[in-house]
């Protein structure tokens, strides 16, 4: 009997979601993929803030299309989790869409999420950003869903309305984006716990994402709590990231002042733990094998 077909990563993104709240840590290389793996973690995501800070530029929009989609190839490859990316505003207009859904699937991702802010577009914690026309995004999901080949693959509208327009027309587009054919929705910056409550409450039974960035305007609630009001998919965009910056920028200033960098070495990671980490023994034997050894 022929063997069955692979469950795609969009399918395992899904029923991991449909088990109860997962908790989506933000992965800034391959390797921290790998790690998330390792400690049990059931999907990963690749946060455009990281991306984009990890080369050096602000998150306003400065990466391609086929930058993003590069680290997502390279992320999933390194792990058999479901990787969820950030899309930014879709890397343009409707038809632009279809490219981009039909790019992050051939990169072997599980789903992306698109917002509905306007170019030059800004982190969603901060002010002065500005949001297309709901009629304008929804077209976009349209797109994204008609370009999809896999069609377990994952479609999450984010709005940024409610810092522009307010909480109201934040749910008013929610529910739009939702009728075009997202299969979750991303309310970006709610200020309170009882924000995130109310709009859960206005979309009952909808695949719905909580984004606990630090140093935002979101307050920082854990996964129990979220998935209580019916969150299913609680990221955690930045975590890693900003913990490894602050490690190393201690690091490199304990260089720079002494000279040598011993006090340091019981904070890192040991030669050791990294190639138990990288698999590199499997590698090696291999190798041997390769040749005949």
């Amino acid at each position: 009997m022929a063997d069955s077909a692979p469950i795609s990563p969009g399918r395992r993104l899904r029923e991991a979601w449909a088990r109860g709240p997962i908790a989506i840590p933000g992965v800034f290389n391959p390797l921290v993929a790998k790690m998330a793996e390792r400690l049990g973690f059931q999907a990963v995501y690749l946060s455009g803030g990281a991306l984009s800070a990890g080369n050096g530029v602000p998150d306003i929009g400065l990466l391609t299309l086929t930058e993003f989609t590069q680290a997502a190839q390279l992320t999933a490859q390194a792990t058999s989790l479901p990787l969820l990316c950030d899309a930014d505003t879709g890397f343009g207009e409707a038809l632009n869409v279809e490219r981009t859904v039909r790019m992050f699937e051939s990169a072997g991702v599980a789903g992306i999420h698109l917002e509905d802010q306007e170019m030059p577009k800004r982190c969603g914690h901060l002010s002065g950003k500005s949001v297309v026309s709901a009629e304008a995004m929804a077209a976009k999901i349209r797109a994204a869903v008609a370009a999809k080949t896999d069609k377990d693959f994952v479609v999450i509208a984010r709005t940024d309305a409610k810092g522009v327009y307010g909480f109201d027309d934040a749910v008013k587009r929610a529910k739009m984006y939702l009728d075009a054919g997202a299969d979750g929705i991303f309310p970006e910056a709610m200020e309170s716990r009882e924000e995130f409550e109310r709009f859960a409450n206005a979309l009952p039974g909808s695949v719905l994402l909580a984004n606990m960035t630090e140093f935002g305007k979101s307050p920082n609630l854990d996964v129990t709590a979220l998935g209580s009001m019916g969150y299913r998919l609680i990221l955690f965009p930045l975590t890693a990231f900003r913990a490894a910056m602050k490690a190393a920028e201690n690091t490199l200033r304990d260089l720079a002042a002494n000279g040598v960098q011993t006090a340091s070495i019981p904070n890192m990671q040991t030669r050791a733990e990294l190639y138990d980490l990288l698999g590199y023994t499997g590698y090696e034997q291999r190798d041997r094998t390769y040749f005949g050894g």
